[in-house]
């Protein structure tokens, strides 16, 4: 059971690989998060994502949990390796 709605525990798994691409491996990720990794595999997996993951993926991105929450976290279009965001939409991929 979670406190997040089904579509706010998408949203956090959405930043949760988002991150792990920006730490490099799942095994970092659960590090800084102070995680076991077996936790993030379970929640990558589809268990529950608690709020106290969703608080701290949020603290590791530098944005309000609102963001993380919400799915606006990471933007649209971002690289998922440098966070760059390519003007009007576009891929980061697409503007080199």
């Amino acid at each position: 059971m979670s406190d997040l709605t089904t579509q706010e525990q998408t949203n956090v798994r959405a930043a949760l690989r988002f991150l792990k691409m920006r730490c490099g491996s799942w095994e970092r990720l659960a590090k800084v998060l102070r995680l076991k990794l077996s936790t993030l595999a379970h929640v990558n997996g589809g268990r529950s994502v608690s709020a106290s993951l969703a608080f701290r993926a949020a603290r590791l991105a530098s944005v309000p949990v609102d963001d993380v929450i919400a799915g606006k976290y990471p933007p649209a279009g971002a690289c998922p390796h440098c966070g760059h965001i390519a003007p009007n939409g576009a891929t980061a991929d697409a503007a080199r």
